[in-house]
């Protein structure tokens, strides 16, 4: 008996070392190999100093002169109150769709949208752009929800809406090997692609 059980905590011990840690590794170093920017968190930098990370959504709608991403619904695990874009506090607000708190945040969002774009009517806002992610941290919007504020990032930043557009498509992604998802565009990466027009 004592023999088999000496047996069964080697083989666990061996299992516990091959899969939680050597598998572990061997993913971390084939990842390293294969993508090396995406493996290190897709930092941005400049001047030589992190500044983002091209897969964590931003705080952009404080600053009329940038494109707006997807609201986020994170909160603060101390205080509980919300605080946008906390990538130590990832999710959902889990509010349902007839939830008067989400109801009210989407026509906040709404309003505020028409109030600060030119020309924008209701009906062209997607509505991506005023429900937030299961994550509450996408950097993603459709090429869409980008478009349609050419005319208020035109005018906080004196750029021609011809050449925010042409800014637009150059930041345009496809779907996810070809197939998964639809064409969007990075928020994170265009508002810093915007940024180094700004002060070029």
């Amino acid at each position: 008996m004592i023999r088999t059980f000496k047996r069964a905590v080697i083989v666990t011990a061996l299992l516990w070392v091959i899969l939680a840690w050597g598998f572990t590794f061997l993913l971390l170093g084939l990842a390293h190999l294969l993508f090396p920017y995406q493996a290190d968190g897709s930092v941005i930098t400049w001047h030589g100093r992190a500044v983002a990370s091209a897969h964590v959504g931003q705080n952009f709608n404080r600053s009329l002169q940038y494109f707006w991403g997807r609201p986020s619904a994170t909160v603060s695990p101390t205080t509980g109150k919300p605080s946008p874009y906390d990538a130590l506090n990832s999710g959902p607000s889990n509010l349902g769709p007839t939830n008067a708190v989400l109801l009210d945040q989407i026509h906040r969002t709404i309003a505020r949208y028409l109030a600060t774009t030119p020309g924008l009517s209701v009906h062209q806002i997607p509505i991506s752009l005023v429900e937030s992610s299961a994550s509450g941290l996408d950097p993603d919007i459709t090429v869409q929800s980008a478009l349609i504020q050419i005319p208020r990032v035109a005018k906080y930043t004196g750029l021609s809406p011809r050449e925010l557009r042409d800014l637009v498509y150059r930041e345009v992604q496809g779907p996810q090997l070809g197939v998964f998802g639809v064409r969007r565009v990075n928020v994170v990466t265009l508002n810093w692609a915007l940024y180094r027009l700004l002060h070029r």
